[in-house]
């Protein structure tokens, strides 16, 4: 099943495949995440969902619940 994945700032839309990492998607759209351990322990990959639930993108797959997934970037000036 796939999903429509729009991330912002830059409005883009990119269909993923349920389960696929929200880090890969992400890759494959050309968007940049900042990355640290890639295990989740670090938050350097840290994204927010549009129900402002925080999530770390390298461990997070993408549910197979829902029709679309909005992703707020922002960028840590510390990483």
């Amino acid at each position: 099943m796939t999903i429509s994945v729009r991330f912002l700032p830059d409005d883009i839309i990119m269909e993923a495949e349920t389960g696929e990492l929200l880090l890969d998607v992400a890759k494959k759209a050309g968007i940049d995440i900042p990355t640290g351990c890639l295990m989740g322990s670090c938050h350097a990959c840290e994204v927010e969902l549009d129900d402002g639930t925080q999530i770390c993108s390298c461990i997070t797959g993408i549910p197979g619940d829902r029709d679309s997934l909005t992703v707020h970037l922002y960028s840590d000036p510390l990483w």
